[in-house]
């Protein structure tokens, strides 16, 4: 059974139930002074609270999608490609490697035509550069498969999910493909090709989507190895207007920051109750290598303030109440970004958490909003067609 199979879950809920209703029955017996019976109110309390800690732990998991599988819950995942669609840069394949076709979920369209419904698709993502490696899933739209755009290139947006959570939280959760066809129905959004990542390539460390000393270089495999190699196995365009990031946690904070640090390959980006520094803890460990100056690189704030603001276009997406302090540190960031070319727009719930169920509120409308930033399928020019 799998770790988010609802039978796993119904078996640990039984068995933290049987331990209770054990507990309670066996308590008098062992209400003795003895060492015996001293361990064994000692072993009845462990027992009953580690199978609810687990059922809880179930609970969360299959709610938040932190991990899919036990081989990823204990780091064991078979990496090996299944298929690769690649090309040959400096002597590295850069491409994608296939693993699974998936449904596209919500939409009553499951078995039907990929001019209709589009293409999702679990892949991972090497790095030519960095090394590093990840899977994710890519939506290919409808219009991708149809005859009238056969020989156009599409527009990306890269979606991250938050820290530690799984890619496919963005379909099981979010819905991204569902959401992102019925925009494009409704003609609210250019077709663009969907991209969905971890926020870490390098779990279980948060790298913060940054470039570590030393370490893992998480924001040059965002920045120049996943574009590169989503552009070698599909029809993506290039140059200014080509690609977009959305987030939500981390993930918005990365789409942030990406995006002001590389105005030159992100055009816009799309924060869902993200923040504006990177933050610090047992998950991150040393970022910065003790360079305070990189530190500051690593606060939007500060590079508001002390920097060119870049020509990027950016929505910033939560909730005024229920999320921390998120509301204080947003309006902090959109003042700081006045009187400069950095544009901000901002999407503000009355209340909200920090949870899938605000993101979900706001998704729609910024899907939408990130892919009228971007441009429509056009022809590559010539001397660039894949």
């Amino acid at each position: 059974m799998g770790l988010t199979s609802h039978k796993v879950l119904a078996l640990s809920a039984l068995i933290s139930v049987l331990l209770v209703v054990g507990t309670v029955w066996l308590w008098p017996r062992l209400a003795r002074k003895t060492w015996g019976a001293v361990l064994g109110r000692i072993g009845t309390i462990l027992a009953t609270q580690l199978a609810v800690m687990c059922t809880l732990g179930l609970v969360a998991n299959n709610y938040f999608a932190f991990y899919s599988s036990w081989a990823d819950l204990l780091g064991t995942n078979d990496n090996s490609p299944v298929t690769i669609q690649s090309q040959l840069v400096g002597g590295k394949k850069t491409g994608v490697q296939q693993i699974a076709a998936e449904n596209v979920r919500g939409t009553n369209t499951v078995g039907r035509d990929p001019q209709l419904v589009g293409k999702l698709d679990k892949i991972r993502i090497p790095g030519a550069g960095t090394g590093l490696s990840t899977e994710g899933y890519v939506y290919l739209p409808p219009q991708y498969f149809q005859p009238e755009y056969q020989n156009k290139h599409f527009p990306a947006a890269i979606a991250i999910t938050g820290f530690p959570g799984d890619a496919k939280n963005l379909i099981t959760k979010l819905n991204y493909p569902s959401i992102e066809l019925q925009a494009i129905k409704d003609g609210k959004t250019n077709p663009t090709v969907l991209v969905m990542m971890r926020p870490s390539p390098a779990m279980p460390r948060d790298t913060e989507c940054e470039d570590v000393p030393g370490s893992t270089q998480a924001e040059t495999y965002f920045a120049k190895d996943v574009p590169q190699a989503i552009r070698s196995s599909y029809r993506i365009a290039e140059g200014p207007g080509s690609l977009g990031i959305i987030g939500n946690s981390t993930g918005g904070y990365c789409a942030l920051k990406l995006t002001m640090k590389h105005p030159d390959v992100f055009s816009a980006a799309v924060s869902l109750s993200g923040y504006y520094k990177a933050a610090e803890d047992a998950t991150t460990g040393d970022l910065f290598g003790g360079d305070h100056a990189r530190r500051q690189q690593a606060d939007l704030d500060w590079r508001l303030k002390h920097l060119p603001k870049p020509p990027v276009s950016l929505l910033l997406g939560g909730s005024k109440e229920g999320d921390g302090d998120y509301y204080k540190t947003t309006r902090q960031f959109i003042a700081a970004a006045k009187g400069g070319a950095t544009k901000v727009s901002w999407i503000e719930l009355p209340t909200g958490g920090h949870n899938f169920n605000t993101w979900m509120r706001m998704l729609p409308a910024s899907l939408g909003w990130l892919g009228q930033q971007l441009h429509a399928p056009a022809e590559a020019p010539l001397g660039h067609q894949a």
